[in-house]
């Protein structure tokens, strides 16, 4: 079996920073990926918050990240993890690796409504990050899902990009706090659609409108130029829970932002317990698990 330096386990922006650092300094690297390189930045139309690049597309961030890992020599091999040993041995659906540390750089996904056309609408109208799009959809008319605190902090971001925001949640009452529903009550511009769920997404080559259904069956149209989905994200870490610790949300805990409980597993991007997330975030944390794998390594 080869013995890794490092095996690095998802292929997103945090999971390839880690193998560019580590690459460059000359370590040998494993990426672990489950399906595609780049994590949920592959969903963005426009990439325009990262410094130093004013504008690129989601696809082609990822591309030139993936690139440049893999002509520096990175190994990456397109296969799904389901447990690793508290000695550093990372088993897959298909082999054993064995590394001498282990950054997990899984990510999460976002929780989807699962209506038809969820998927073609997405970066035509459709987004799940109002601090990555909302700045493209100035003086426009949007609409947020959800009824958490970050539906409610999306909604009160867009009010004061967009000239209409629709807020829609499930309920009468919001789940998120009290003190952001009292500042969007006090918006001009923002209406609340309550007990109501979003039944469908219409348009042709991008979204026109949406028709949303309250709890005695009743439909109505809204006529938007986006829709923000805030219902909430799901980590995929439940197969190392033997190795690290792991909060009643799903996520990874640390120290210090990369440290797990156990020597020689680190953690970067969205996977772990963090205040941010976001493109710039993930990266750095790569960049820093990698630091403190190569410095710490035995």
């Amino acid at each position: 079996m080869i013995l890794y330096d490092i095996i690095v386990v998802g292929a997103g922006p945090a999971g390839l920073t880690s193998a560019l650092y580590a690459l460059r300094a000359n370590k040998r690297v494993l990426i672990l990926e489950a399906k595609a390189y780049g994590g949920q930045i592959l969903n963005a139309n426009k990439v325009e918050n990262y410094p130093g690049i004013e504008s690129i597309s989601g696809f082609d961030f990822a591309t030139n990240l993936y690139n440049q890992v893999k002509k520096l020599g990175a190994e990456i091999k397109f296969e799904m993890v389901v447990k690793i040993e508290e000695d550093k041995t990372v088993i897959t659906k298909n082999e054993k690796y064995k590394a001498k540390s282990i950054i997990l750089a899984t990510g999460v996904k976002n929780r989807k409504l699962n209506i038809d056309r969820e998927d073609e609408f997405v970066g035509k109208g459709l987004s799940y990050c109002a601090t990555c799009d909302g700045n493209f959809y100035k003086g426009k008319v949007v609409a947020v899902n959800g009824g958490g605190n970050t539906a409610l902090e999306d909604a009160i971001y867009l009010s004061d990009i967009a000239s209409k925001v629709y807020l829609i949640h499930r309920r009468e009452e919001f789940r998120g706090e009290d003190r952001y529903a009292s500042v969007l009550k006090n918006k001009k511009n923002v209406e609340f659609i309550l007990n109501c769920t979003v039944a469908s997404l219409n348009g042709n080559d991008k979204l026109k409108s949406i028709t949303v259904l309250d709890n005695l069956g009743n439909s109505r149209e809204i006529v938007v130029d986006g829709l923000f989905i805030a219902i909430g994200q799901e980590p995929n870490n439940g197969m190392f829970s033997n190795v690290v610790d792991i909060n009643d949300n799903g996520y990874i805990e640390s120290d210090d932002g990369v440290h797990t409980k156990t020597e020689g597993i680190y953690v970067a991007g969205d996977a772990r317990v963090k205040f941010l997330r976001q493109l710039t975030t993930a990266v750095g944390d790569g960049s820093i698990a990698a630091t403190m794998a190569i410095r710490e390594m035995k």
